[in-house]
């Protein structure tokens, strides 16, 4: 992609702890009734590791893609409770959500685990969604950029401009989650835009314009047109309105730029 070429729109659907495998069966076949065969933005969808393979046989053929929400950084051991790269793999699965605020929030994360999880990721060919974001207390303190810096910088510890142009960014203000609040577009666009120029710091300007940053955090249909009006958000991680197809199906429709 060269610098002048535009990024191409990308919808991933986070369904966190939600939907068995028969719901997930259900939602796909009422999902590919609603989008175009060959929709305007990328489309993800990320359902619990149980439901990962009917995912990818319900798939099949379509334009969508299934990510985990998920992976670690060994290919094998006594780690319980983990899923590897190649697990993943092995199913047909492209992508991973790496550094999600409630992994951090809940599971200890770090931004040491994180990188070694993307880094993991890279390797195994899948293609990582870095979550990053601040919490209210933090955007309060007027501490974004110094947050938002380090969860970049130490999440890409390690990792050459080669593979980084392969990872999507996804800014998800941590008091946004869940909670109906949003960022308004103005303030989503000049967090993006610092995100942007971090990249771009940190390898060159051709990579950072090459690479796809998404906003995350009670996106909906009724805010989606505004956030994708923005030059430097790309896409959307969406959450609790990623498991209705109806509103999903809207907000891909709306995404295309």
């Amino acid at each position: 992609m060269s610098q002048d070429q535009v990024r191409r729109p990308f919808i991933a659907g986070n369904w966190k702890m939600h939907k068995t495998v028969r719901e997930t069966e259900a939602f796909i076949d009422e999902l590919k009734k609603r989008i175009p065969e060959h929709p305007p933005v990328d489309v993800a969808l990320a359902p619990p590791f149980i439901a990962l393979e009917a995912a990818m046989r319900a798939t099949e053929g379509t334009m969508i893609g299934v990510a985990a929400q998920n992976v670690f950084w060994e290919e094998k051991g006594a780690f319980t409770g983990e899923i590897s790269p190649g697990m993943l793999t092995s199913l047909g699965v492209t992508m991973a959500i790496i550094g999600h605020s409630e992994r951090r929030q809940y599971f200890g994360e770090t931004d040491q685990t994180v990188n070694r999880r993307l880094r993991a990721a890279l390797a195994a060919n899948l293609l990582p969604i870095l979550c990053i974001g601040e919490t209210l207390e933090e955007r309060e303190a007027e501490r974004v950029n110094e947050v938002l810096e380090r969860q970049i910088r130490e999440g890409l510890q390690g990792v050459d401009a080669q593979l980084a142009n392969r990872v999507v960014v996804a800014y998800e203000p941590v008091w946004a989650i869940g909670t109906g609040r949003t960022a308004t577009p103005e303030i989503a666009q000049e967090t993006h835009a610092f995100i942007r120029q971090t990249l771009a710091s940190m390898y060159n300007k051709m990579l950072a314009n090459q690479v796809r940053i998404l906003y995350g955090g009670s996106v909906k249909p009724g805010n989606t047109a505004d956030l994708m009006a923005q030059p430097d958000i790309d896409g959307a991680l969406v959450g609790g309105a990623s498991l209705d197809a109806d509103v999903f199906a809207e907000i891909i429709r709306l995404g295309g730029k």
